[in-house]
C-alpha cells in the first residue's frame, strides 16, 4: 500500500462507515410508506443501473457461463436480496439502532462459517470464547422480550440476527470464490441477481404501484440505492486491495456504534443500558473472532 495515500483511504474507511451505519435510519423512514419489499427492490434495481453503468463506461461485461450465474446468484440471494428484506422487515417493528447492534454479530457469524467450509481456519478456543459472548450481547437485547413468547419486536430481532447470518454466509462463499472476477463485475452481477430474486416476490406480494411513498419514502429508497447500496459496493472493492482485510475490518467496530447513534440523534430512540451493553458485547466478540477470521 502506498503510504502517501493513506490518509485518503482511511478517510474513505470511515466515510463508508457512515454510509452503512445510516443505512439503518433511511430503511427506519423508508418502511413507514413503502413496503419492505418493494423497499429492497427499488435500492437493488437502482444500484444496479448505477453499477452497470459504472462498468460498462470502464470497457467491462458481466460473464455469462454457468459458473459466474451460480456465483451471482446465490451472492445475489443471500448478500442483498434476503437481508436487505429482513432488515427492512424488521426495522418495521424495532428501532434502527437496535438493529444496527442485532447486524454487529456479523463478523461472529462468518467465523462460524469459514470453519465450516474453509478447510484452513480452525475452530479454536479463541473463537469459542468469541462467539460466546456475542451470543451473550444477543440475549441481554432479547432475552427479557423473549419470555413474553413470539411477539412481533422478538421475530424482528430474529429476523435482523438472520440477515446477519447471511451476509457471513455471501462473506464467506465469496472468499472462497475470490479471484473468479473483478470487484465491479463481482457487485454489478450480485446487484442484478438480487434485483432479478426480487422482482416476481414484490411484484406478487406487494403490488408497489398501489402504494403512496412520502417525500420521506422517496428520498430513503433513493439515498439506500446510491449509497449504501451501489457506491457501498464500489468503495468495498476499492479499499479491500489498498487497506488489506485486516485494516478494513475495522469498520465491523465503527458501523453498529455509528448506528445506534443515529438512530438516537435523528430519530429520538433510546440508548438504553440494554442496548449500551449489548454494543459492548458485540464489539468484544468482534474482537476476538477477527483473530481468527480468514485474511486476518
Amino acid at each position: 500500500m502506498n503510504l502517501s495515500r493513506a490518509p485518503k483511504d482511511y478517510a474513505l474507511l470511515l466515510g463508508l462507515a457512515i454510509i452503512w451505519s445510516g443505512s439503518f435510519v433511511f430503511i427506519k423512514i423508508g418502511v413507514d410508506t413503502v413496503g419492505p419489499l418493494t423497499l429492497t427492490a427499488a435500492r437493488l434495481g437502482i444500484a444496479a443501473g448505477v453499477l452497470y453503468l459504472w462498468l460498462r463506461i470502464n470497457g467491462e461485461r458481466l460473464p455469462r457461463d454457468a459458473t459466474s450465474l451460480k456465483i451471482f446468484a446465490f451472492i445475489g440471494l443471500f448478500g442483498n436480496a434476503l437481508p436487505f428484506t429482513l432488515i427492512s422487515w424488521g426495522e418495521i417493528h424495532i428501532d434502527s439502532g437496535l438493529t444496527a447492534v442485532l447486524m454487529g454479530v456479523m463478523p461472529v457469524a462468518t467465523a462460524v462459517l469459514a470453519h465450516l467450509f474453509i478447510r484452513d481456519e480452525p475452530f479454536t478456543t479463541q473463537t469459542a470464547i468469541g462467539i460466546s459472548i456475542g451470543f451473550g450481547g444477543l440475549l441481554v437485547l432479547i432475552g427479557a422480550e423473549a419470555r413474553a413468547g413470539l411477539t412481533a419486536p422478538i421475530l424482528a430481532q430474529l429476523a435482523v440476527i438472520t440477515s446477519a447470518i447471511c451476509y457471513g454466509a455471501s462473506a464467506t462463499f465469496t472468499r472462497y470464490y475470490a479471484g473468479h472476477g473483478s470487484g465491479k463485475v463481482m457487485a454489478t452481477g450480485a446487484m442484478l441477481a438480487g434485483l432479478l430474486w426480487m422482482l416476481p416476490v414484490t411484484l406478487i406480494l406487494e403490488q408497489p404501484w398501489q402504494m403512496h411513498p412520502g417525500i420521506g419514502g422517496l428520498a430513503a429508497i433513493a439515498y439506500l440505492g446510491l449509497l449504501p447500496t451501489a457506491l457501498a459496493a464500489l468503495l468495498f472493492f476499492y479499499l479491500v486491495p489498498r487497506l488489506g482485510a485486516n485494516n478494513f475490518a475495522q469498520i465491523n467496530y465503527l458501523v453498529p456504534v455509528l448506528g445506534a447513534l443515529w438512530g438516537v440523534i435523528f430519530l429520538g430512540e433510546t440508548a438504553s443500558w440494554r442496548l449500551l451493553t449489548a454494543l459492548a458485547l458485540v464489539l468484544c466478540a468482534i474482537t476476538i473472532v477477527r483473530k481468527r477470521m480468514p485474511g486476518r
